[in-house]
């Protein structure tokens, strides 16, 4: 499902401070809103700007550099901080619904094509912030995108339209320029390869085990205890000694929801009762999951790696947001 991304430009939209974003991304995960909110979030900025901009989107990169989950401090245990609504019509309190929120600070890098990206510096500084000036008036994963602080607000921070290099060296040195502007700062990227090789590694084990047994595996801190024999310089004496070790792949890495997979058939438009939508075909769909890594953008070689983007095969019944990020071969992630 995997597809090389035909982009020509890059719009960036860096330090967006955006508050009371959803934390809850599934029901099995917590802690950043799904890829997916950002996808949808990509479209509908697309169809806003379809009458003044010519510009098609292709993928977004998600780069964080600081969040604040709205729980509880203290303690091993947290809870969200969640807020009564108004009591009913016959003055009876109304149910808590849990909702997890969290204020964010991020960057956001489209991947774009289109015609205006042929403007001139001044052409295109001023579609960029007119961009900017309408993602400012948008949710964002649920939350709501606010100015910046006085004071804040840099030259080099402004929203960007660049096209990209062809020649594949200057390219290269174009994208090392853009990368040194996102730190500090952690991108999300997809690390399916390691929900894969820690499945082979468990069915060493256990031939039974599974891709959930994998991915609960990957989405917890693993240690294992080992017997360390150590002499005492001075008496000579031997004893055995505990000691605790991390296992499991090095970096940062986290269980995300990554799209939808089928559960039924695919229904005609408007043979499904109560759907929101009676022009499009229909099918139910339950959550699919994988493994993130966040990591440094100076770690990056090139846009793609960056861009999540949506693919889908109906035939299959498999509806999932993707990334082309890969491991260099023979380097150590940290």
């Amino acid at each position: 499902m995997h597809r090389s991304l035909g982009i020509s430009g890059l719009l960036i939209v860096p330090h967006l401070r955006i508050q009371n974003a959803n934390a809850i991304s599934s029901q099995m995960t917590w802690g950043f809103p799904a890829i997916s909110a950002f996808i949808g979030a990509m479209h509908a900025l697309e169809r806003r700007l379809a009458r003044r901009h010519p510009l098609i989107f292709e993928g977004v990169g998600v780069i964080c550099h600081d969040f604040e989950a709205q729980v509880t401090s203290g303690g091993f245990v947290k809870t969200f901080n969640l807020t009564r609504n108004p009591i009913d019509r016959d003055g009876s309190t109304a149910a808590i619904v849990e909702e997890g929120r969290m204020h964010l600070e991020l960057t956001l890098v489209f991947g774009v094509d289109g015609s205006a990206l042929d403007g001139e510096d001044d052409a295109r500084a001023q579609v960029a912030q007119d961009i900017a000036n309408e993602i400012a008036a948008m949710r964002i994963a649920g939350g709501s995108v606010m100015p910046s602080l006085p004071g804040q607000r840099r030259p080099w921070q402004r929203a960007e339209l660049t096209p990209i290099a062809e020649q594949s060296e200057e390219r290269s040195k174009q994208f090392k320029r853009l990368r040194r502007r996102w730190l500090p700062g952690f991108a999300l990227v997809a690390r399916d390869d390691l929900l894969m090789q820690r499945l082979a590694e468990l069915r060493e084990q256990d031939p039974k085990s599974s891709e959930l047994d994998a991915w609960l595996d990957l989405s917890r801190l693993n240690r294992r205890s080992t017997l360390v024999q150590k002499t005492n310089p001075q008496t000579g004496v031997v004893s055995e000694e505990v000691q605790w070790n991390r296992v499991g792949p090095a970096g940062w890495i986290v269980p995300i929801p990554v799209g939808y997979s089928k559960l039924s058939e695919l229904y005609r438009p408007g043979s499904v009762v109560n759907a929101r939508d009676t022009e499009t075909s229909f099918r139910f769909v339950e959550g699919m999951y994988s493994v993130g890594e966040w990591i440094s953008p100076h770690r990056l070689n090139d846009a793609n790696e960056l861009l999540w983007y949506p693919g889908s095969d109906p035939d299959v019944g498999v509806y999932r947001c993707c990334n082309n990020y890969a491991v260099p071969a023979g380097t150590l992630q940290h």
